[in-house]
């Protein structure tokens, strides 16, 4: 487990575009996959050296080149360089902790995004960083850890199905952030999922462990919301921003994003209301099954009351013949069975009374 402010703080005192990875820590080998197609071409490769990508910065076709892992610093450096990636946007990739933003340059334009997917075993979010740069023929993405999220994307690449072949990096770009953007409505399924599997033990048999599951979903909500609300805005620039290297066809397609971003941030809103409202059903449930407690308690109380009176009574043994006030029962042959009769009539009595007024 990481500690994203001691990672950090590694950076104190270095000068602005200091390359240094903030996040967690990787063993495994960066892995480089470059897509390389246009309408009657495609091609797919793995490469072991960022040199391998250098001679496709300027081809015609568009050039879809995907970083999977952070870890090797000087390797992304390389790319970024070649690229003409600015210092300060290399050392925002390998930081790991950025908020979603863009930023736009005369030669490319910056992206960062969060992936999120569910994990439906251990019930809980996982969180990655996703960095985009597009030019006018090339797309670069850089992930933290590779991840099956656009494997769709590339079968229909490889099938050339739909437009994404007849058109450019800009529209590349556009396809890579609605699979993420769609990808958050699995991760909203999924918190719903658990939401009403949650209402159901709230309502039914709230435990101590209930409150623990809400408080992390609210987490996680919380954390997913951070995610999409910056995002809002981000897509908003692009389709609002004039450059060269969107098209006006493209930003047709922008605005879907721009309508799908709310309609996720509308969900995760109502979602996040539904946990502050389990949160106070279960205390309400809690203290209703505090007062059905009570209840049981005071009216088992109030028949033992009678009958502690009674046995009270005649656990006083005052027997002087002479006295006016003598109990005769305490000589007489029934005088213990009748009083055992007394008490059980009385508690009877009062049990069928309460009873009767539905108190328990």
């Amino acid at each position: 487990m990481f500690d994203p402010v001691t990672l950090v703080s590694r950076k104190a005192g270095l000068p602005p575009g200091s390359l240094v990875h903030v996040g967690e820590k990787m063993t495994e080998k960066v892995k480089i996959t470059m897509l390389n197609y246009d309408a009657d071409h495609y091609e797919l490769s793995e490469v072991d050296s960022p040199e391998a990508c250098f001679p496709y910065k300027d081809r015609a076709a568009v050039t879809w080149i995907n970083i999977d892992g952070l870890h090797d610093v000087s390797l992304i450096e390389s790319i970024g360089n070649h690229f003409g990636i600015h210092p300060l946007i290399i050392e925002d990739i390998l930081n790991t902790h950025q908020r979603p933003k863009t930023d736009m340059f005369e030669d490319n334009i910056y992206l960062v995004l969060k992936i999120h997917s569910f994990d439906i075993e251990e019930k809980q979010v996982d969180t990655e960083q996703l960095s985009i740069i597009f030019g006018k023929n090339y797309v670069l993405t850089f992930q933290e850890k590779e991840n099956d999220i656009f494997n769709q994307l590339r079968k229909r690449l490889e099938a050339n199905k739909g437009r994404v072949r007849k058109l450019g990096a800009d529209y590349l770009a556009y396809t890579i952030i609605d699979s993420v953007i769609d990808h958050y409505f699995k991760v909203i399924e999924g918190l719903g999922d658990e939401i009403e599997v949650i209402e159901d033990e709230v309502m039914t048999d709230p435990v101590p462990h209930t409150l623990h599951k809400i408080h992390i979903l609210k987490t996680e909500i919380l954390q997913l919301r951070k995610s999409v609300w910056p995002l809002r805005e981000v897509i908003s620039g692009l389709e609002r921003e004039e450059t060269a290297l969107i098209k006006k066809t493209t930003k047709i397609y922008i605005r879907d994003l721009y309508d799908h971003t709310v309609q996720v941030i509308d969900t995760i809103e109502t979602q996040r209301d539904i946990i502050s409202g389990l949160l106070d059903v279960y205390l309400s449930s809690l203290s209703n099954r505090m007062n059905e407690i009570m209840k049981v308690l005071t009216v088992f109380a109030a028949i033992f009351i009678p009958l502690t009176f009674i046995s009270g009574i005649y656990g006083m043994n005052f027997n002087t013949a002479s006295s006016p006030f003598n109990m005769p029962e305490l000589n007489w042959y029934m005088g213990y069975p009748f009083v055992l009769g007394l008490m059980t009539t009385v508690g009877l009595g009062l049990y069928l009374y309460f009873r009767k007024r539905n108190w328990f």
